[in-house]
């Protein structure tokens, strides 16, 4: 079964050109230039993963994730921008992004990045088809299904990608962890991007597990991190 593609793009000349290579790759995938009128589109085609344009007319990108993961918790969201700097990257994963890709960009790495993303939800899926995960730190509990950091009755919902930096973190505690490991095991290359984007991970997951003092990330420099749990 070919998987679903909703791609929004307001460029018609990219849009047309992105939507017949994916399609001649084996991908549905429907083509909107409009960010306003998309939830509509949930009624009568359930994609496998979004492909999202940031600026888009009346609707931007970033509204429009946000809508989406209200929705489908779980869906996969590619945000397509030209903007790199950290407070965008940081925007968009609080938006729902579970990836980003820089205009212009390639189709040989704009396909490497949808599939990395359904090889990831499917992973998910696995797991929690076999059990739920719960693993200790300190004064935290993490359910690693649920994506849920837990203190004092206290419940922090966390990202996909977030989740799966402190999975690798939490099975290496105390210990030293490369950062070409995170970055290879959880976005498949260790590009200059996917490298900022992980300095943006490891911030938000320090501010969050700062309620126990015990805790830390301590970032090695040249080599990775270490994590330092109770």
């Amino acid at each position: 079964m070919k998987k679903k593609i909703l791609y929004i793009e307001d460029e018609p000349f990219l849009g047309k050109i992105v939507k017949e290579t994916l399609e001649s790759q084996d991908f549905e995938v429907l083509l909107k230039n409009d960010g306003a009128l998309v939830m509509n589109v949930f009624k009568s085609f359930i994609p496998d993963i979004c492909i999202l344009d940031v600026m888009l007319p009346n609707v931007d990108g970033f509204t429009l994730g946000l809508h989406i993961r209200s929705q489908y918790p779980k869906l996969p969201i590619i945000f397509v921008t030209a903007k790199i700097e950290t407070d965008d990257l940081i925007k968009g994963f609080e938006s729902g992004g579970t990836d980003y890709i820089k205009k212009p960009f390639s189709m040989k790495e704009l396909i490497a990045r949808i599939n990395n993303q359904m090889n990831i939800l499917q992973a998910n899926r696995q797991v929690n088809n076999v059990k739920n995960i719960k693993i200790e730190l300190g004064q935290f509990v993490f359910l690693q299904d649920k994506y849920e950091l837990i203190i004092n009755n206290k419940i922090k919902k966390l990202s996909l990608r977030e989740s799966q930096v402190l999975t690798i973190l939490a099975a290496h505690r105390n210990q030293t962890v490369a950062r070409k490991t995170l970055l290879m095991s959880v976005w498949g290359d260790d590009s200059f991007f996917n490298s900022r984007t992980l300095d943006v991970y490891i911030r938000k997951l320090r501010s969050y597990l700062s309620e126990d003092p015990h805790i830390e990330i301590i970032t090695l420099k040249g080599e990775g991190y270490h994590f330092i749990v109770p």
